[in-house]
């Protein structure tokens, strides 16, 4: 699918999470379809496991639940979520066939040391996952700050006009500045 930025009907899916301590089963998941011009034309709810391994197929749930043929991107608020449930951003983007990015927005010197600690039996197999995810790009946004993040089914030049047609200020785009909104409210 080709990804049209100019359009001002683009819509993107927005995907964020919230949740209350290292003591919660599950975190919730928001999403909100946005269309270039900010209006909001759809929301959309999940959950996924604390410490588990069902992010992904959480969040292909919640886009099949919309029913919806005409969001153009995801765009993920953190591809680590949920204390270390990694989001498969390359996964996401084929079984749904859409443009998909993941943003971060600080720099990490990766994440070994905190996975041998919190899963001192399976650390293997959750670094064997956060090494599925790749590398991550630095790009620089239109208001001057610097994200980091993962570009599946589009050029990292079309991720970052994409995040800039949809980045009012400082560094989250809208959508998931909004999905967080939505996902905190519901804990």
């Amino acid at each position: 699918m080709q990804v049209r930025v100019e359009k001002k009907g683009i819509r993107v899916l927005g995907l964020a999470e919230s949740f209350r301590s290292e003591s919660s089963e599950k975190s919730i998941l928001a999403g909100v379809v946005m269309r270039r011009d900010g209006i909001i034309d759809g929301a959309v709810f999940g959950s996924a496991t604390m410490k588990g391994d069902d992010a992904t197929e959480a969040m292909i749930k919640m886009y099949d639940r919309l029913s919806r043929n005409d969001i153009n991107v995801i765009m993920l608020g953190g591809t680590i979520i949920s204390l270390y449930n990694m989001v498969d951003v390359k996964d996401l983007q084929r079984v749904t066939g859409v443009p998909s990015i993941g943003v971060s927005f600080n720099e990490s010197d990766g994440l070994e040391k905190s996975l041998r600690m919190h899963f001192p039996r399976g650390w293997k197999e959750k670094m064997a996952a956060y090494r599925r995810l790749g590398s991550r790009e630095a790009v620089q946004l239109k208001t001057g700050y610097e994200i980091f993040i993962r570009a599946m089914g589009l050029t990292t030049d079309t991720a970052r006009l994409v995040l800039d047609a949809f980045t009012l200020q400082g560094s989250v785009p809208e959508p998931i500045r909004v999905a967080k909104i939505l996902a905190r409210s519901r804990l």
